[in-house]
């Protein structure tokens, strides 16, 4: 980080003073080195990283059935087919409003996960976190746990130091060279995708995010870990606004902690704290905070300092939960000799949380329930908007994109209602169709078929609309649409 000092001598006549120390408004960063923990949160993070990163490396794998001619891998972000794929749910353009739907689920999910439980998805969801735990799991199988590594720093470069840095980097490379890599394969078929990936014949933007996702993986999670959850990531400032004093934090019991200091077994318990200043709560902290400093923006709720604490005191034969998950008002009335509350669940901001993502799911299955399975656009022809024929009729142009969001190739009956004279013809089809009757339109399985209508009426009964009606043949679901039949003069 760049350093600004202030110059304090400057102009100073007098020789006789000895010259002052400038003033650094900005401290260096200090190299961490987590110690590893060992106990129940230790081994959630342990299940939450292999969950979470299966899910991003493995799920783009996943074969799913849609039938001949449609992709087949599970999850899809189609750009060529302008689809989603999810399963069993397909997600087109016009459908867009759920995908905005999932994301304020997201956000109000976070915000009651928040409401109740602090930070945890910093401490175990988090990308930066999980990716961070990864490489922190592999530099300590190069370079040893906390002390090892920090005596490998401190040393001379030699052979064995120079080795071990060289493989813990190149793995760290694999992994994010691995993680971009990954991504690409969200938004194309992924065995395709990795196949010309590997013979050079991917498109240019494959290799682009890749290359760019490989060094912000690198980066973030090797070198700048920490920094990022304190400078970069807007949501510990937000997450303040989200919580209470009835949310669990990660917390230290001052109450019963202090006065700290050093324990012998000889000597008895009276008049002093549980905390023996160990300081194993600040080495094991991948933020290289002390929790018992109270709440801080760096504290990701990892709980990584209840595991380490809570061995020390099944060492010193003192009770667990010196450090642990607890609200603010618990602590504080401890502190006043009473017995501290329940944690409420139920409250007015959890709430409000919840009835919100209620009625916003409800609302989102009732409508992709009930959403229709058949769409149909028309777009008029604007140059010409029409043209007079020889015998004095008037025919205007209009193109039909008719879609079927089901398997299977389905038969549509197109209906054209309007001035009584008029006919219309669909090209590629040779009869001429009366108002009112009806001509039966092929589509395609989970596709979009366009159609080239010609409508045409005498002169003199041009009106200002035109009603196109399509009825799936089988199941009898309909839809329509209106445009404008213009003539001279209009």
């Amino acid at each position: 980080m760049a350093k600004v000092t202030l110059d304090l001598h400057k102009g100073n006549s007098g020789g006789s003073q000895p010259p002052l120390e400038p003033e650094h408004l900005y401290e260096k960063r200090k190299q961490i080195y987590p110690k590893l923990a060992h106990g129940t949160f230790r081994n959630l993070k342990w299940l939450a990283m292999a969950v979470l990163l299966g899910i991003y490396y493995v799920v783009p794998w996943i074969r799913w059935d849609r039938g001949e001619g449609i992709p087949n891998q599970a999850v899809l972000a189609d750009f060529e087919s302008e689809k989603f794929y999810f399963f069993f749910i397909e997600i087109w353009p016009q459908d867009i409003h759920y995908l905005a739907g999932l994301l304020i689920l997201a956000t109000l999910g976070l915000f009651l996960v928040t409401s109740l439980l602090g930070r945890v998805w910093c401490g175990y969801a988090c990308p930066q976190t999980v990716w961070t735990d990864l490489y922190i799991w592999v530099e300590r199988a190069f370079e040893g746990d906390r002390a090892a590594r920090m005596r490998l720093d401190k040393g001379p470069m030699t052979l064995n130091k120079f080795a071990r840095k060289l493989g813990k980097h190149l793995v760290w490379i694999l992994i994010a060279f691995v993680t971009g890599g990954a991504f690409i394969l969200y938004w194309h078929d992924a065995p395709t995708i990795a196949r010309t990936f590997l013979t050079g014949e991917a498109p240019l933007t494959a290799y682009w995010f890749t290359g760019v996702l490989t060094v912000l993986t690198y980066f973030l999670a090797g070198h700048m870990r920490e920094q990022v959850c304190t400078y970069m990531c807007p949501w510990p400032r937000i997450q303040g606004a989200l919580t209470d004093e009835q949310a669990l934090n990660v917390t230290y019991r001052y109450d019963r902690g202090e006065p700290r200091g050093a324990h012998r077994k000889s000597e008895s318990w009276d008049n002093r704290g549980d905390c023996i200043d160990c300081n194993q709560c600040v080495q094991v902290c991948p933020m290289g905070i002390d929790i018992r400093d109270g709440a801080q923006l760096e504290c990701i709720h990892c709980a990584l300092c209840i595991d380490a604490c809570d061995q020390i005191m099944d060492k010193v034969g003192r009770p667990r939960g010196l450090i642990a998950y607890d609200t603010d008002v618990a602590v504080e009335t401890r502190a006043c000799g009473k017995p501290a509350p329940k944690f409420k669940i139920f409250r007015v901001r959890t709430m409000l949380y919840a009835g919100l993502m209620l009625v916003i799911s409800s609302l989102m299955l009732f409508g992709f329930s009930t959403k229709a399975t058949l769409e149909m656009n028309v777009l008029k022809d604007r140059s010409p908007p029409f043209v007079q024929l020889s015998s004095g009729d008037i025919r205007n142009g209009y193109t039909l994109k008719l879609v079927n969001k089901v398997s299977g190739e389905r038969d549509f009956n197109l209906t054209v209602t309007g001035p009584e004279a008029l006919t219309f013809r669909v090209a590629g089809f040779s009869e001429e169709i009366a108002h009112g009757d009806t001509i039966t339109l092929p589509v395609q399985s989970f596709g979009v078929d366009r159609y080239r209508v010609l409508i045409t009426a005498p002169d003199g009964r041009a009106q200002r609309q035109v009603t196109f009606t399509i009825t799936d043949a089988e199941s009898g679901e309909t839809t329509t649409n209106r445009s404008s039949f213009r003539g001279p003069g209009q």
